[in-house]
C-alpha cells in the first residue's frame, strides 16, 4: 500500500499558483545539521509540494541520507523524496536501501545512475553486481513495491550522451520503464528546458505528457556556482558569467552581496518565464539555506516576505 502521495498527485493538487519544491543535501556534521533543520522549518512554513534529499557520489552519504530523509518524513509535515544512485552499489545493496526507505515510510524515490566518487566527470564503472543504467534502477525499485519513481533529465544534454537526440532517448527509456516524472539538472537558459520538453513530446507523446520539473539554483557565490557547473557538466552562459565577474570585482574576496543580487534576479527571471511557459513546478537547489530561495519565492508571489531579525539572518544565504 502506498503510504504517501505521489509527487505527480501532489503537484497536481496545488491550485491558484504554481507549486514549488526544494532540494536539501545530507549535512556533514552537527553544525551543518542544525543549519539544515533551520532551513527545513522555514520551508515547512512556506508549503512546498515536496522536498528532496540528495545522495553522495558513490553512496558516500548513504546512512546519513536515509536517516535525515526518514526524519523529514516522521518529524515534519513535508513530503520527502529520497535520492538513490546506482554507482558503487550491488543490486542487493540497492534493494536494502529501498527497504530502509520503506521502513521510514518513504515511497517517493528519485533514481539516478550517479557520478563516480572523486571525479564526477570521470569514467563511470558499473558495480560487478550492480546495474548499468538508470532505466534498470527504475525497474528494480518499481518491482520492489508500490513506490513512486522519478528520474533526472538534462536540458543541455547529459555530458556522457553523444548528442541531444541520444540523451532524449535515454530519458524516454527511463520514463517508459515506469518513472512518473523527471527533475532537470540546473540550467540558466529557459530555452534549453523548452527544447527538452519539445524533444520528449515529439519522440513519445505519452511520455512527454509526464511532468518535467525544472531545477533552479539562486546564485549566491560566483566561486560556488562555477564549481557546481564544472562538476555537473552544465553550462553558465557567457553573458551571465561576465555579469557575475564584474559584480564579484577584482579584490581578494568576491563581492558576495553584488553577486547574490544578480543571482536572485536571474533566478526570479527564470521562474517568471518558466511559469509563463507552463512548467509544472519549480524545484530549487537550496544548499541547505532558506534565505535566497525564499527571496525568489517572494518576488514570484509564491511566499510572503520574510520577517527575520538581523540576528536570525546572519550568515544565511
Amino acid at each position: 500500500m502506498t503510504r504517501t502521495p505521489s509527487i505527480v498527485d501532489r503537484i497536481g493538487s496545488v491550485s491558484g499558483r504554481i507549486p514549488f519544491s526544494v532540494e536539501f543535501s545530507p549535512p556533514r556534521d552537527a553544525d551543518a545539521e542544525a543549519r539544515l533543520w533551520r532551513a527545513v522549518r522555514t520551508f515547512e512554513g512556506l508549503g512546498p509540494a515536496f522536498v528532496s534529499m540528495t545522495y553522495g557520489a558513490g553512496g558516500s552519504t548513504r546512512d546519513r541520507t536515509v536517516r535525515i530523509t526518514g526524519d523529514l518524513a516522521e518529524q515534519t509535515t513535508l513530503l520527502p523524496v529520497a535520492h538513490l544512485t546506482a554507482v558503487g552499489h550491488s543490486v542487493d545493496e540497492l534493494r536494502a536501501m529501498v527497504g530502509a526507505y520503506a521502513d521510514r515510510g518513504i515511497s517517493n524515490i528519485l533514481v539516478l545512475r550517479g557520478d563516480p566518487p572523486g571525479d564526477p566527470l570521470g569514467e563511470w564503472h558499473k558495480h560487478p553486481d550492480g546495474v548499468e543504467y538508470a532505466e534498470e534502477l527504475v525497474r528494480l525499485v518499481r518491482d520492489l513495491g508500490d513506490f513512486h519513481v522519478g528520474v533526472a533529465s538534462f536540458p543541455e544534454g547529459h555530458h556522457r550522451a553523444p548528442d541531444l537526440d541520444h540523451d532524449t532517448r535515454y530519458l524516454v527509456s527511463k520514463l517508459r520503464a515506469g518513472a512518473e516524472y523527471s527533475i532537470t539538472q540546473m540550467f540558466f537558459d529557459v530555452d534549453d528546458y523548452l527544447r527538452l520538453r519539445d524533444r520528449v513530446a515529439r519522440l513519445d507523446p505519452e511520455q512527454g505528457a509526464k511532468p518535467i520539473i525544472p531545477e533552479i539554483m539562486p546564485i549566491t557565490s560566483l566561486r560556488s556556482v562555477k564549481r557546481m557547473v564544472e562538476l555537473s557538466g552544465s553550462r553558465l552562459p557567457r553573458s551571465l558569467e561576465e555579469r557575475l565577474d564584474r559584480a564579484a570585482g577584482n579584490g581578494p574576496e568576491e563581492d558576495r552581496a553584488a553577486v547574490r543580487e544578480i543571482g536572485i534576479s536571474v533566478a526570479t527571471e527564470l521562474g517568471e518565464r518558466l511559469i509563463a511557459e507552463g512548467a509544472p513546478c519549480l524545484h530549487f537547489i537550496t544548499l541547505n539555506f532558506a534565505r535566497a530561495t525564499r527571496e525568489v519565492l517572494t518576488r514570484l508571489g509564491l511566499a510572503s516576505a520574510p520577517a527575520e531579525s538581523p540576528v536570525a539572518s546572519a550568515g544565511a544565504r
